[in-house]
């Protein structure tokens, strides 16, 4: 029974969509299984982890409705490997998906349809809003390269995603820095919602989502989210838990501060980096009139110093930061230029964008 048969781009591209759900290690056989559901002309590929699941669609050609599921890494490497030129047919033939392209054929072992546990979102719980997918894309990016890494603490291993009224605040941090962005909405929510994202499910949504004005349709409630458009849709669990105060972390009446060249900063401190320690990546940071000494050294008595020209005129301050983090928030703004505000020695590090009321990225010193 021919279940599909679509050109390989047509069919590539949905199936490394959903791909990076699949776990590698799972406990259950058919969670590392891609149901494939044809219905009506039109192929839906779903993959899930039981926290998080992502369908896509394909047009396909020439089959009749079914449903199977099969290996989607051994589907995926197979489509891959071959040529553009020839369509690529899907049989099923008992339990045994055929794949044929040219004189190219594959045989897979399928599980039942029935047996994929699917994710289920009550219709018309939580609320509802539409954003722009380019401006959901830039505020994940924004933010996520924040958000801690299998972390004790669970709820730091995810970003914050608060409506409020009419705004969406995402937050993310790892204890070490902080960054927040926002977004105004259309319509005014009458009962606002925080979650936290999983960071699995932020970085999957950031690889979907495009840069156009095309709108995702958000669904939000307080275990699930849901994000839609025309070619995919993202369900996903919630983090049960509480994240931090985000605005007692951003400091207030920071007077020491300059505007800098984004791109000028974060290329001196990326040749600074060369000689941090390779465990501790510390760098110093000098303020002084008119200047910015980024300085660091090693383990083996190397040193690196970069001297920069500013429009300083406060008083003097030496203070040390992780180079990483630095880096980190540069790399992924696209502004032009960047406001550093400073506190004293101790104090953390405000970097904000000049017009822009909504970004903000708190570091905290370190001792070097």
């Amino acid at each position: 029974m021919l279940v599909l048969k679509s050109s390989k781009d047509a069919l590539l591209k949905p199936l490394q969509a959903v791909a990076g759900v699949v776990e590698r290690k799972h406990t259950l056989p058919i969670l590392s299984n891609v149901l494939v559901e044809v219905m009506g002309g039109r192929a839906a590929f779903v993959a899930t982890d039981l926290e998080l699941q992502i369908t896509t669609w394909a047009e396909e050609q020439g089959s009749v409705d079914t449903s199977l599921t099969v290996s989607a890494r051994k589907l995926l490497d197979i489509c891959r490997s071959l040529p553009d030129i020839e369509p690529i047919a899907l049989d099923l033939t008992g339990e045994q998906l055929k794949i044929q392209s040219g004189r190219s054929r594959f045989s897979l072992q399928t599980l039942p349809a029935r047996d994929f546990p699917k994710l289920q979102i009550p219709e018309g719980q939580g609320l509802s809003f539409s954003l722009p997918q380019g401006k959901v894309k830039q505020l994940l990016s924004r933010v996520q390269y924040a958000m801690a890494v299998q972390d004790i603490r669970y709820y730091l291993n995810g970003m914050l995603f608060s409506v409020q009224g009419k705004r969406l605040t995402v937050a993310a941090t790892d204890g070490h820095r902080l960054a927040v962005d926002g977004a105004e909405l259309d319509e005014e929510v009458v009962q606002g919602v925080d979650v936290i994202l999983p960071r699995k499910t932020v970085l999957e949504l950031g690889k979907l989502l495009g840069e156009g004005d095309d709108p995702v349709h958000i669904q939000v409630n307080q275990s699930q989210v849901v994000f839609r458009r025309p070619d995919f849709e993202l369900r996903s669990k919630v983090v049960d838990g509480k994240f931090p105060d985000w605005q007692r972390v951003i400091p207030v009446g920071h007077d020491k501060r300059f505007v800098m060249q984004r791109q000028r900063l974060s290329q001196s401190l990326t040749r600074a980096a060369i000689l941090t320690n390779d465990k501790y990546r510390g760098v110093r940071v000098a303020l002084t009139a008119g200047s910015l000494r980024i300085a660091c050294s090693n383990n083996e008595q190397e040193e690196a110093q970069e001297e920069l020209d500013i429009d300083y005129s406060g008083e003097p301050l030496d203070i040390g930061f992780n180079v990483q983090y630095l880096q980190d928030v540069l790399n992924n703004l696209t502004a032009e230029a960047v406001q550093c505000s400073f506190g004293d020695p101790t104090s953390s590090l405000l970097i904000t964008v000049p017009g822009e009321e909504n970004f903000s990225y708190v570091v905290m010193p370190m001792r070097i």
